[in-house]
């Protein structure tokens, strides 16, 4: 898969109200706000625009000073990042045919072969969205409800995303659970890639009983009938920043020799 020629933009959700880290895209991590870290890897993967898509003034102000990289203020009322990135799609002006990649704000070591795979893969596949996995390499990992797990088709699209362990080996976790038996598990990386009209529609859709009982958007969109490609990640991801020790320990991994 030629990555490197595919035309992409990518939007960032930023909200200052994070539940878990209050004021998280403003947090500092090696000195530099956490948001500004985030859009500096979109920046590296090549994209062709980068838009920090938020309702808050501060968040606007710590990445004013990157250049290539615009600010779409949002209504602070929008329900999810979909909507948020949906009304920057708007302030952009960007064509119904645009690739938008969906980078989350709390991704600052997020692999630029990550970024431009997530592209790629929209737009070989012909799928209304795409995303990434990675394998799943220990049993506590599966069972984690923290972790979404992923299962898909025989042609690289999404079946079904849960917090539970999926697929279930019967026989393999009758006997013992702490060992993952012989199988193939998938993690699921939040990372997504859709055409600017899909982007629309999926923020208009009503969120499905799947949704609701997971507390999973994607679901939405396999609910509803749609596609979801997913490619297995070119590089880690490290995980995501969600809570202070994260912050700490992504500080500890930048101060590393």
């Amino acid at each position: 898969m030629n990555t490197a020629s595919v035309d992409f933009v990518v939007a960032i959700p930023a909200r200052h109200a994070s539940t878990r880290l209050p004021g998280k895209p403003l947090r500092l991590l090696g000195g530099e706000p956490l948001i500004a870290r985030v859009a500096r890897r979109a920046l590296a993967a090549g994209a062709r625009e980068v838009w920090v898509a938020t309702d808050d003034a501060r968040i606007a102000e710590a990445v004013a000073g990157l250049a290539g990289v615009s600010v779409a203020m949002t209504a602070s009322e929008l329900a999810s990042g979909t909507d948020r990135l949906a009304a920057c799609a708007e302030r952009a002006g960007w064509s119904d045919d645009t690739l938008v990649v969906n980078l989350q704000g709390d991704e600052p070591f997020a692999p630029v072969a990550g970024i431009r795979a997530v592209a790629a893969t929209l737009a070989a596949s012909g799928a209304q969205m795409a995303t990434l996995a990675a394998a799943v390499e220990a049993a506590d990992e599966l069972f984690d409800p923290n972790v979404v797990k992923l299962v898909k088709n025989a042609h690289g699209d999404a079946l079904y995303f849960s917090r539970a362990p999926i697929a279930w080996h019967r026989d393999g976790f009758a006997h013992d659970r702490a060992v993952l038996p012989d199988g193939q598990w998938f993690r699921h990386i939040g990372i997504y890639a859709y055409r600017v009209d899909f982007l629309r529609r999926f923020a208009q859709m009503p969120a499905g009983v799947l949704e609701r009982m997971e507390s999973l958007e994607q679901l939405r969109v396999l609910e509803a009938g749609y596609r979801i490609a997913v490619a297995v990640t070119p590089e880690p991801f490290p995980p995501g920043i969600d809570t202070f020790q994260d912050l700490q320990r992504a500080e500890a991994f930048l101060s590393a020799p």
